[in-house]
């Protein structure tokens, strides 16, 4: 079943969090990843602003999962440590 990627992020430090994300793509889309939503225009109605919202559709909870664990992602997320307040959650689709 399809899942989705979700994360809100308040980016600290330009030139690291744009070295992540030039990691992250291609990670991302090697393990079936395909960005919906990657930051853009966007309306908080409720809770906090978080200026960098990205919306990513994996085939699955588990082809998701092993993104995030997977090497090529855990070396760009380096570069996002430090540099950006991020919330990321996993979630399945209906």
């Amino acid at each position: 079943m399809t899942a989705y990627w979700m994360a809100r992020v308040k980016v600290t430090d330009e030139a690291s969090y744009g070295e992540y994300a030039k990691r992250a793509g291609p990670a991302i889309e090697k393990h079936g990843g395909r960005f919906l939503a990657r930051g853009g225009r966007f309306i908080t109605l409720e809770g906090g602003e978080y200026p960098r919202n990205v919306l990513v559709e994996f085939p699955s909870v588990d082809a998701a999962e092993a993104c995030y664990n997977s090497p090529e992602y855990q070396e760009a997320v380096r570069f996002a440590e430090g540099a950006a307040d991020r919330l990321l959650v996993i979630v399945e689709g209906v």
